[in-house]
C-alpha cells in the first residue's frame, strides 16, 4: 500500500473521449515525485517537437506532488504544465488553494490531458468517477458564476473548481487558471491551452483519506510549525500583512518596480502599501489547506463593487497596477485584481503589458486613434481598468495587448522593442534585480521565463544575523554575500537553493512554510516527507529531485531551439536606476554573464545551457540519452 500518493495518473483525450488510468511504482514517484518534475516527464514523452502550443496536440498537466494533501501547514501546491503560448518554451505554473489535496483524496495524483473536445466541455470527478460533461451554458460567463453553477448542478458546495474566464476562453497569451476564485496557477498563459482545449473547468470532490506512514511524526512537525508561526517574524509578517508588506520594504531599498522599471521609489507608496489596504478594504486573513500561516488576504470595496470571495491583491500585484503604472489608489487596484481573477489573466504580465503600453503612449509611438480614443498614461486609472477588459475580450487595442509585450511591439513597431521587459517572452515580476543580483539570475535562467518563485531571494540571506540564513547551514552555506554582488559563493549559494526551490515545486510543497523564506527547519521537511510517504529519504535525495526537474525542463527547452541567448535579461536591468535608494545602480552586464556561465557549469550544464549527457546519467535520466536505453522500467505495473 503506498502513502502520500495513490500510485494513479488519470489520461483523457479529449478529441476522442477517452479516460484512462495509469498506475506507477514507487521507484516512478521517488523519481519525479509530481509538479514539475512529473510535468517534464510526460511533455517530453508525449508533445512532438515544434507543436503549436494552442493546437489540440499539446499535453496538458495537472499536478500535485507527493506532499500535496498531507496534514501539514503550506502541503498544499499543485502544478499545471503545457508548451506555454506566451514563451513557446517549457511552461508551468504553480497554484496553493484546495484543490490539490482534493484531487489526491479523490484517488488520482494528476491529470494528462490532449486533445480538444468539439465543444465547451469541464471534467468532473467524484471520488474516482470521472465524467466529460456539456460546459456549452457556462461558456463566456465569469469565474464567479461558473463556480456557483457547478456547484448547483451537482447539489455540493464543497466542489473544488479549476477553471478559466473570459480571457482564456479568448486565448489571451498570459491567460491563468484559478481555483476557489482566488489561488492562481498565474504565469505561462496556461489558461489559453485550456481554452483552446473547449475545457471550461476541473471540478473535483473526494472524501477519501491520503494515508500517512507515520501520523505521530507528521503530528509533532505540524504542531511544532504551527507554534511558530506567531513567534518566528518571517511567518508573522506573513500573518499579519501578506505579501503586501513588501510594497515599503522593497520602496525603500530602492527596488519597487516604478514607470515599468525607470524608478526604484514610488513616491505614493504609503498609498499602495499593506498598511493602506489593511485600513480601507481588507476584510478577512486567509489561507489555503492545513495552513496556519493565512497569507492571503480577503478585501472589499464598495466604490468599486470588490468581494471578498475573489480574494485581494497580492505583492506582485500591488506593484504591476500600481508603481509600474504609477497608480496611488489601493481601492482601484483591488478592481483590478479582482477584473483579473474573474477574466483569469495573469495580474503580473497584465500589469506589465499596459505599463509598455503607456511607456510607449508617452514616447509618441502610439496615438490615442491606436488606443481606441483611450490617453493611455502612467496614472491614469480609467485607463487602466477599461484596457484589462479590453485585454480579457480581445477588443480594439486590447486585441494587441493580449498578445502579451514582447509579441505587441513587434506589432506596432517603431521602435517600441526598447520598453519590452522580457525573458522568454514573459514579463518580468516586480522584483528589480538591480538590487537582487541572483533574481537576476533567476529571471534569466528560469525555462518558464521571467519568474520571482524559483529561488531564494538575495535579501533572505544577506547576513549572519537572520534567521534565513542560519537555517541553510545544511546545505553548506555558511557565508553570507551582499545582494549587489557576484561572485562563485553567491552562484554556488543560488545553485543549491534553486535546486531546494525546485523539490518544492515537485512535492507540492508552498515557498512561505521551509527556509529560507520562512520558518520550518530544512530537517523537518525532509523528516515530514519521510513521515508522510515512509521513505528513509535524505536532502541529498529531495535535492536531487529539484535539480532532476530542472535538467527535464532544460532539455524540453533545448529541443524547442531555446539557448543561451534565452537566458539573457533586458538592457533596462543592465541600465541605472533613476531615482530611490539605489540611483544609478545597474546589474553589471559582464558580471552577469561571467555568473550565468559558472552557474551553467555549476549545474552541470554546457555552455549553451544544456545539461550533458554525464549530468543526465547522473539523475538517472537514462531515457533521454540516445544509447543508453529507457527508465520505463520505473513505471507499470
Amino acid at each position: 500500500m503506498p502513502f502520500g500518493y495513490n500510485g494513479k495518473i488519470l489520461h483523457l483525450d479529449l478529441s476522442s473521449g477517452s479516460i484512462d488510468v495509469e498506475s506507477l511504482r514507487e521507484e516512478f514517484y521517488r523519481t519525479y515525485m509530481g509538479g514539475s518534475g512529473l510535468i517534464g516527464y510526460y511533455l517530453l514523452k508525449m508533445l512532438k517537437p515544434g507543436t503549436d502550443p494552442l493546437s489540440p496536440d499539446n499535453v496538458l498537466v495537472f499536478a500535485p506532488g507527493v506532499m500535496t494533501g498531507a496534514p501539514l501547514g503550506g502541503m498544499c501546491r499543485f502544478a499545471v504544465g503545457a508548451k506555454s503560448p506566451l514563451t513557446n518554451a517549457f511552461g508551468q505554473s504553480e497554484a496553493g488553494g484546495f484543490w490539490g489535496p482534493e484531487l489526491k483524496r479523490a484517488g488520482y495524483d494528476a491529470i494528462v490531458i490532449k486533445g480538444k473536445a468539439d465543444k465547451p466541455v469541464y471534467i468532473y470527478i467524484d471520488d474516482g468517477d470521472v465524467k466529460i460533461c456539456d460546459a456549452g451554458h457556462l461558456w463566456g460567463k465569469k469565474t464567479g458564476e461558473v463556480q456557483d453553477i457547478i456547484r448547483a448542478e451537482h447539489d455540493d458546495p464543497a466542489i473544488r473548481v479549476a477553471q478559466i474566464g473570459p480571457g482564456g476562453e479568448n486565448l489571451v497569451r498570459f491567460a491563468c487558471i484559478t481555483n476557489e476564485l482566488k489561488h492562481f496557477n498565474g504565469r505561462n498563459g496556461l489558461g489559453a491551452v485550456m481554452g483552446s482545449k473547449n475545457l471550461k473547468a476541473i471540478a473535483v470532490r473526494g472524501k477519501g483519506q491520503i494515508p500517512v506512514a507515520d501520523r505521530k511524526l507528521m503530528s509533532e512537525i505540524s504542531k511544532k510549525f504551527g507554534t511558530s508561526v506567531m513567534e518566528n517574524p518571517l511567518t508573522r509578517g506573513l500573518y499579519e500583512n501578506g505579501t503586501a508588506a513588501s510594497v515599503l520594504g522593497n520602496n525603500a531599498a530602492g527596488i519597487l518596480p516604478t514607470k515599468n522599471f525607470h524608478y526604484g521609489e514610488f513616491d505614493r507608496a504609503d498609498l499602495i502599501s499593506a498598511k493602506a489596504m489593511n485600513e480601507k478594504i481588507l476584510v478577512a486573513r486567509e489561507g489555503c489547506y492545513a495552513c496556519p500561516v493565512r497569507c492571503k488576504r480577503a478585501v472589499k470595496s464598495e466604490r468599486f463593487s470588490v468581494e471578498p470571495r475573489f480574494g485581494g491583491p497580492e505583492y506582485e500585484t500591488l506593484a504591476s497596477f500600481g508603481s509600474l503604472c504609477m497608480i496611488d489608489d489601493v481601492e482601484v487596484i483591488a478592481k483590478a485584481n479582482q477584473m483579473c481573477n474573474e477574466y483569469t489573466l495573469d495580474t503580473i504580465s497584465t500589469g506589465m503589458t499596459i505599463a509598455f503600453a503607456m511607456e510607449c503612449f508617452e514616447a509618441g509611438i502610439l496615438t490615442k486613434e491606436e488606443t481606441d480614443g483611450m490617453e493611455l498614461t502612467f496614472g491614469n486609472s480609467e485607463a487602466l481598468l477599461a484596457m484589462i477588459e479590453k485585454i480579457a475580450k480581445r477588443e480594439g487595442f486590447g486585441d494587441v495587448l493580449a498578445e502579451g509585450s514582447k509579441r505587441a511591439s513587434k506589432i506596432i513597431g517603431r521602435g517600441s522593442e526598447k520598453f519590452v521587459l522580457t525573458v522568454k517572452g514573459q514579463e518580468l515580476p516586480m522584483h528589480d534585480p538591480r538590487g537582487k543580483y541572483s533574481v537576476g539570475l533567476a529571471y534569466a535562467t528560469s525555462e518558464k521565463g521571467a519568474d520571482h518563485m524559483v529561488a531564494a531571494h538575495d535579501t533572505m540571506i544577506a547576513s549572519k544575523d537572520q534567521y534565513s540564513f542560519s537555517e541553510i547551514a545544511p546545505f553548506g552555506i555558511l557565508e553570507p554575500e551582499k545582494p549587489t554582488k557576484f561572485s562563485p559563493l553567491k552562484v554556488r549559494t543560488f545553485a543549491y537553493l534553486t535546486a531546494w526551490w525546485s523539490f518544492f515545486n515537485a512535492a507540492g510543497i508552498c515557498d512561505f512554510v521551509p527556509v529560507p523564506r520562512s520558518s520550518m527547519p530544512v530537517n523537518d521537511v525532509i523528516n515530514a516527507l519521510s513521515a508522510f510517504t515512509g521513505w528513509k529519504t535524505s536532502l541529498f535525495e529531495a535535492v536531487k529531485v529539484g535539480e532532476r526537474a530542472l535538467a527535464l525542463a532544460r532539455v524540453f527547452n533545448a529541443r524547442e531551439g531555446f539557448g543561451v541567448e534565452d537566458d539573457l535579461l533586458p538592457e533596462r536591468l543592465h541600465s541605472p536606476l533613476k531615482n530611490g535608494a539605489l540611483k544609478g545602480n545597474f546589474l553589471p552586464k559582464e558580471d552577469f554573464l561571467e555568473a550565468l556561465h559558472l552557474y551553467y557549469a555549476m549545474m552541470g550544464w554546457d555552455e549553451g545551457g544544456v545539461p550533458t549527457e554525464e549530468k543526465l546519467l547522473e539523475l538517472g535520466l537514462d531515457w533521454l540519452v540516445e544509447g543508453y536505453g529507457k527508465s520505463d522500467h520505473i513505471s507499470g505495473q
